[in-house]
């Protein structure tokens, strides 16, 4: 068990259940918990993964509540589980837990179900007395763990659903825990639309866009060059930040830049972890272009925000992948805009809730790279064109991408009282 320096044990009123924490690719989760805090609060995080990232953000510095890591896999601390399912057992609402966990495993016969269901019992076991609602980012097994403590507890409890977790989870699981949260927030209104269909009760459901808070955010670079691709000496740089995993469609991306008109000159910049790195380095050099492309790995945000200071453009080729997984509304296309860039990307997932092809950015269609090359031989071609696309960008998400609004109904709702949170526990517990 780890915990901060900040906020004292006994404190929280809020237990935020995590799959990891901190991670470089999650700022958006950072963003909000420190708005939270900002906002009076009280926090305490519960991770289900120790963090792998070597880095961190300044903003995972700002959040400031203990943080507990959960037993990452049950047989590396035996004796912690057992001890958990000890004391969570007496508790009045263990009997409904075990249930909705018996027939979730009925369905999900596998150990990373059993593994959920013994970090809930840590969870449940460990919380301090002053906790009174619990809140999970992600609706797949950081939810579960939540549900099945917060029974235990005869705690109301609430979630954050974002982009894998709505499109890949089973309807079954979504539908209950759907029924037996006090509420959900989704970021994008394509997420929205596909939990209502699910929801037993769609009026608990809510849209808050992640948005950006601008105050913690270095302001973007008064003016850039006016790079067209003509001189080899200053070729145009194209940028992408995203994890290196099939829907970010990066292979989709590498083979459009390949199609570009030789006569331009640009270079591609990359940041990002992922699994497929090696494949795609690969795929560069088959298609005769790993000399123009530059793969930073996973940074920390200052060295995002210094590459996205740098660059002419920025791309992001989305797309759905084989196991039906897609993105949200990126919140990294929102920091670009911010930043005066201009924006080349996809239709695909929630992306055309922000992006409107030819108002403030270029859209195709996903998984097209003759398309999305010849948007991108047009955007690097054309510095006008870019500063008008930069700038309306820039403006939409300065007057609708806030995100004050939603971390201010967040706030509101995690704060009410306990008294008024009383029903919601007990259709948990039933």
């Amino acid at each position: 068990m780890s915990q901060s320096s900040g906020q004292k044990t006994g404190t929280a009123r809020v237990a935020v259940v995590l799959k990891g924490w901190p991670r470089l690719s999650e700022t958006f989760i950072a963003q909000e918990l420190a708005g939270l805090e900002a906002r009076g609060v009280a926090l305490e995080l519960w991770s289900m993964r120790h963090p792998t990232d070597k880095e961190r953000h300044p903003v995972h510095d700002r959040v400031r509540g203990r943080v507990v890591y959960l037993p990452e896999y049950l047989k590396d601390d035996p004796r912690r589980v057992f001890a958990g399912w000890l004391k969570a057992r007496r508790f009045p609402g263990y009997g409904a837990a075990r249930r909705k966990f018996l027939a979730d495993l009925r369905r999900d016969f596998t150990p990373n179900r059993v593994r959920r269901w013994g970090q809930a019992l840590v969870l449940a076991a460990e919380l301090p007395p002053s906790i009174e609602r619990l809140y999970a980012h992600f609706l797949h097994t950081p939810a579960s763990v939540t549900r099945y403590a917060a029974t235990m507890r005869g705690l109301p409890w609430s979630v954050s659903a974002h982009a894998k977790d709505i499109w890949t989870s089973e309807s079954w699981d979504v539908s209950e825990k759907l029924e037996d949260c006090a509420w959900l927030v989704t970021c994008t209104n394509l997420g929205l639309q596909r939990l209502k269909e699910l929801a037993p009760h769609p009026e608990r459901l809510r849209l808050v866009y992640h948005g950006l808070d601008f105050a913690h955010l270095p302001p973007p670079p008064l003016a850039r060059p006016r790079r067209d691709g003509t001189d080899p000496q200053d070729p145009v740089t194209v940028l992408s930040v995203g994890r290196k995993v099939e829907k970010k469609g990066y292979g989709d991306l590498l083979d459009a830049l390949a199609r570009l008109p030789r006569s331009l000159h640009w270079r591609f910049e990359h940041i990002g972890a992922g699994g497929l790195s090696d494949a795609l380095k690969a795929e560069a050099a088959v298609l005769g272009i790993a000399e123009r492309c530059i793969w930073r790995g996973a940074q920390p945000q200052k060295e995002v925000f210094a590459a996205l200071a740098r660059a002419d453009l920025f791309v992001l080729a989305a797309k759905k992948a084989a196991d039906g997984d897609q993105d949200g509304l990126p919140n990294v296309l929102m920091e670009a805009a911010y930043q005066g860039l201009p924006l080349v990307s996809t239709s695909a997932a929630a992306i055309g809730e922000f992006i409107e092809d030819g108002e403030n950015g270029l859209l195709v269609p996903p998984g097209a790279p003759d398309a999305l090359s010849a948007a991108l031989a047009r955007m690097i071609g054309d510095p006008d064109l870019r500063q008008r696309l930069a700038e309306s960008a820039g403006e939409i998400v300065r007057t609708r991408f806030s995100f004050e609004a939603g971390v201010d109904w967040i706030a509101s709702s995690l704060g009410e009282p306990r008294s008024s949170q009383q029903s919601a526990a007990a259709r948990a517990a039933a």
